[in-house]
């Protein structure tokens, strides 16, 4: 008598597996996006835009700080260069992101486009402190991490703008939720860190060109020191190891 075949899992599983292992871990992402997203999706209405464009702008740009840089941008009129120059400077720090993760990208398939399109603070922070566990497809754990934040930051936009578009908000300091969710990132990276020397890097160089350029232009310059910094470290790191290792 031949032995059956043995079963393997069927993709539905192999998803819902993922799934199951991934909501946990965005639990915490829940809870400030919903409410960050909401004070978005007030502060867009609020400037006279309809409801819907606070999803639109959350599931396509998808960039929390940008996208509440833009609510200034489109009430200042500002043109298609600054918008361009705004975007680059504002989301400079996913080139660090984004480098970590090719590796661990590389494996997952269609899936890695998604993964770096929706790679925001919140979620690279989640990737960095979790991997799949045992028995769940590592593509998957990683694609529905960022597609649960992702819908996180939708709903809450959406709750926002429709919250604001009924009802009167003074929006007086209400842009400064999103600079309060990157003190908490990176206090909790900095706990989490052994090696604490780019953190005081990026403080240094930002305080360095402030003082140098002012408030409204340091934040260029010091992306540019920070990146200068971190590849002469990264070089120097390559080299010793390559000395080591040398015959």
């Amino acid at each position: 008598m031949t032995p059956s075949p043995v079963k393997t899992r069927t993709a539905p599983g192999v998803k819902t597996a993922a799934l199951r292992a991934a909501w946990p871990k965005t639990l915490p992402v829940l809870a400030g996006y919903l409410f960050i997203g909401m004070a978005f999706g007030v502060l867009l209405t609020s400037a006279g835009w309809h409801p819907l464009w606070a999803v639109v702008m959350s599931v396509f740009i998808y960039a929390g700080s940008m996208q509440f840089v833009t609510v200034g941008m489109l009430a200042a009129g500002a043109g298609l260069p600054t918008a361009a120059a705004m975007t680059a400077m504002v989301n400079l720090r996913h080139l660090f992101y984004g480098l970590p993760m090719l590796r661990r990208f590389a494996a997952a398939g269609a899936k890695k486009i998604y993964l770096a399109l929706g790679l925001t603070d919140e979620t690279f922070s989640l990737l960095c402190g979790t991997r799949a566990p045992d028995g769940v497809d590592p593509g998957w754990y990683d694609f529905f991490i960022t597609l649960l934040d992702q819908c996180y930051w939708v709903l809450g936009s959406a709750l926002g703008a429709v919250a604001g578009s009924l009802l009167p908000f003074d929006t007086t300091g209400i842009d400064f939720a999103m600079t309060a969710l990157f003190v908490v990132v990176f206090i909790d990276q900095l706990r989490e860190r052994q090696n604490r020397l780019p953190a005081v890097i990026g403080l240094a160089g930002s305080a360095a060109c402030l003082l140098l350029f002012g408030a409204d232009s340091f934040l260029l310059p010091a992306m540019a020191l920070m990146v200068l910094l971190l590849c002469f470290l990264r070089g120097r790191a390559i080299a010793d190891r390559e000395e080591e290792h040398a015959p």
